[in-house]
């Protein structure tokens, strides 16, 4: 059995999806719904079983996750997605809890019963650049995270990295990923679909001006990555168990707001009209002007396929999945 927490999620339902695909269904999906729609994500995956959160730490902490496995099944894998990924999240306790004590417990529990562990650490662990984007283990002490969400993340790769588990285990540090399946996220949502839905209403996109002279308006630089392409980079690891540490999943170049934006008119068959507005001045201090992932690392771990390009990403993602209304896997 295959354990993927955050399941319904945006990255948890395309590798749920990715491995329906490959006719596995021996899946324990593990999330918390709340009150958002993102249990439509679920609707078209197959799966044997799904637990909310609390339900299945309960079962962590008592010691009976064997017992929950149906039949003979063994615990293969936990990929383990689930966390608070709001980069505005200002409760720390709660941050800690979540993303890091949640993170250790499962952790533990995997590597006692010899099973894969695959986590989501964050591209956020970087911070500015100021040391680079390299998925260095040896260097992990250096980051110096921006906001709180990437602190809890940095916090779980140096507790594994101290206690000599790192090379055991895989953490993930994702990069810019939008795709089918996100509408649950609110604020947290890609440009691509609040462009989207802005375009769709207005015909006009906002996007925040520059404040320093070295970027254009609109040509601040992030390292984009397809949800489906993420899913399968991720999934590699599945079958590469020799590979541990972190790895970088993005694109391994850099795309500005104003390309991506581009992308998304031409995908919508809208006119080019972008409205540059003043940034606020909450977060000007620690907002990121250029972000992208060295993935020579998760490449030199085998995984050779091409990243897809944005334009054709995006236009795959608006014409078969925002414009007929459908999620992964309909």
């Amino acid at each position: 059995m295959i354990i993927v927490t955050g399941g319904a999620g945006l990255i948890g339902s395309a590798i749920v999806q990715h491995l329906n695909s490959q006719g596995r269904e021996d899946i324990l999906i593990v999330d918390h719904l709340g009150h958002t729609d993102k249990w439509r994500n679920l609707t078209p995956l197959r799966f044997l079983d799904y637990l909310e959160k609390d339900a299945f730490e309960k079962l962590l902490d008592d010691g009976t996750l064997a017992g929950r496995l149906t039949g003979n099944q063994t615990l293969e894998a936990v990929i383990h997605l689930g966390a608070c990924s709001a980069t505005t999240e200002a409760d720390a306790t709660y941050l800690i809890r979540n993303n890091f004590e949640y993170t250790r417990k499962l952790a533990l529990a995997a590597l006692a019963a010899d099973a894969r562990f695959i986590y989501a650490s964050s591209a956020a662990t970087y911070g500015d650049g100021e040391h680079g984007f390299v998925d260095d283990d040896s260097q992990l002490a250096l980051l110096r995270p921006m906001n709180m969400y990437g602190y809890s993340k940095q916090l779980f790769d140096l507790w594994a990295f101290r206690q000599g588990v790192l090379d055991k285990i895989v953490g993930i540090k994702y990069f810019n990923v939008y795709g089918p399946n996100e509408q649950h996220k609110g604020e947290m949502r890609s440009l691509v679909l609040k462009a989207y839905e802005q375009i769709g209403a207005t015909g006009q996109l906002k996007l925040f001006k520059s404040h320093r002279p070295e970027y254009g308006d609109g040509e601040q630089l992030r390292d984009f990555i397809y949800v489906k392409d993420a899913a399968a980079m991720t999934l590699h690891f599945l079958q590469n168990r020799k590979a541990g540490g972190i790895f970088n999943v993005g694109g391994g170049t850099t795309v500005s707001w104003n390309r991506l934006a581009r992308a998304v008119f031409c995908a919508m068959e809208r006119p080019f009209n972008i409205d540059y507005i003043d940034m606020p001045e909450s977060i000007r201090g620690t907002y990121q002007y250029l972000t992208c992932a060295d993935t020579a690392k998760i490449r030199a771990a085998g995984y050779l396929e091409a990243v897809t390009p944005v334009e054709t990403a995006v236009a795959d993602y608006i014409r078969n999945y925002l414009v007929p209304g459908k999620r992964l896997g309909d």
